[in-house]
């Protein structure tokens, strides 16, 4: 057997497993985040910032926009050693198919594309927990940036008691840099 369907059966040991131990995002859900949101994408639907008028919405009061769902959740950088790291805002001590792929010479990272579900609107005050599971891994593909695959994975995250609030399907192509073929340049991935 070769070393690429080596890599490819450890690989797909990953899948339905956890990327990592669930965690718990730095901050609870608050207004001046949600004022920077909204100022930074110049949203101004009243039930985000007005007191009043998120009151007399069908929400009963202020909720945060939906798209900042993985705000919430992501982690303080360390900033000491991020570009040794590869970009990596911490050190990721639990084994999955990101560490796996980077041990293989799979170093190159590109996310393609991002899906959010909402099951409800973030209120001030909720405070998120995150689990986060490899939903697929592709098998490898070759590409205008070179040889790789695509990991997938879902984050669930969740309020209070357990309450399901949201997922987001997240997706980046592994590749390795070296295996980057010239006459591809200029081509789609």
């Amino acid at each position: 057997m070769s070393e690429t369907d080596e890599l490819w059966e450890r690989l797909e040991g990953y899948v339905g497993k956890p990327m990592g131990p669930p965690s718990v995002a730095p901050d609870p859900v608050n207004v001046p985040m949600i004022r920077h949101w909204v100022d930074a994408f110049d949203d101004r639907n009243p039930v985000y910032l007005d007191e009043e008028a998120a009151a007399s919405s069908r929400f009963d009061g202020i909720v945060a926009p939906p798209a900042m769902l993985q705000a919430w959740g992501m982690p303080r950088p360390k900033i000491e050693g991020i570009a040794e790291r590869g970009g990596k805002p911490d050190e990721m001590a639990f084994d999955n198919p990101l560490m796996a792929l980077d041990e293989a010479g799979y170093v190159g990272t590109l996310a393609t594309n991002s899906e959010l579900e909402f099951e409800r609107y973030l209120r001030p005050g909720d405070l998120l927990q995150l689990s986060i599971e490899v939903e697929s891994i592709s098998p490898r593909k070759t590409t205008s940036l070179g040889q790789g695959y695509f990991v997938t994975w879902v984050t669930t995250y969740t309020a209070g008691d357990g309450e399901v609030v949201g997922r987001q399907l997240f997706r980046v192509f592994k590749f390795d840099p070296s295996t980057i073929d010239p006459s591809r340049l200029g081509g789609g991935a």
